[in-house]
């Protein structure tokens, strides 16, 4: 299987080192990055080859591995190198399956979501495919090889997710540490301990990363609420969120 990924950053070159470390695929994998050098150092690093942005080469599979905002445009821009499939790895399903939908109708389109960093791998895979194929199969198989749960849903379903799983989960974390103030270690509680942690984990990262998940996912404006509700909360009322809080 010939494969191009296209964008060749932390979670694309963690899927094409999936699919050329499954010993049951014969896998020639090919990347391609807005960056000459990004694709150069990656294929180095996986045991890939480097191709042209503007590649006219065809491929068995093309996953498309760049940020959400640009992820619907190079979809259309690079359906046609795919002959069987078109993949990506957004982390948001209902507009790359529809411009896979509008670009490659007769190909398998899989839209993958690793619920983790590579760094954290293995992990749950969400997974959406439409029109699905020995493509698919040879991917669930290679990221099942790997230890990975490939858990299959729908686009609404994974969408809607995200507004709680990372919307406002990263809100909730980043306001506390904005919030936060300098305390002696030896005042932390196992709880403040684990929100420093959390924010250590969620801020070691590229700030655009989160900024893209913000702009496509609401979530954040109801952290905000809750935590407008508790500050402006009175002893009866808090209680009474804090009962609310204790049964979801």
């Amino acid at each position: 299987m010939n494969v191009l990924v296209v964008g060749a950053g932390e979670m694309g070159r963690w899927f094409g080192a999936v699919l050329q470390d499954d010993p049951d695929l014969a896998v020639d994998l090919a990347v391609t990055d807005a960056d000459p050098a990004i694709a150069e150092a990656a294929a180095d690093a996986i045991a890939a080859r480097a191709v042209p942005l503007e590649t006219d080469e065809r491929f068995d599979l093309v996953c498309i591995a760049v940020p959400i905002p640009a992820t619907r445009d190079v979809i259309a821009e690079f359906a046609d190198n795919a002959t069987a499939a078109v993949a990506d790895l957004a982390g948001y399903m209902a507009g790359p399956l529809a411009a896979m939908a509008e670009h490659a109708p007769e190909r398998e389109r899989i839209s993958l979501h690793p619920l983790f960093a590579a760094a954290n791998a293995p992990g749950n895979v969400a997974a959406v495919v439409e029109n699905g194929g020995e493509i698919a199969t040879a991917v669930r198989s290679a990221l099942s090889s790997r230890g990975n749960r490939w858990v299959e849903t729908d686009a609404p379903t994974h969408d809607e997710a995200m507004e709680t799983v990372q919307a406002s989960a990263h809100a909730a974390v980043l306001a506390f540490a904005l919030a936060a103030r300098e305390v002696p270690e030896a005042f932390h509680t196992p709880i403040s301990a684990g929100l420093f942690d959390l924010v250590e984990q969620v801020t070691g990262n590229d700030p655009r990363v989160y900024a893209d998940i913000q702009e496509t996912f609401e979530g954040a404006g109801a952290v905000a609420d809750a935590a407008g509700r508790l500050a402006d909360a009175d002893r009866a009322e808090f209680v009474e969120l804090y009962r609310e809080a204790s049964d979801e």
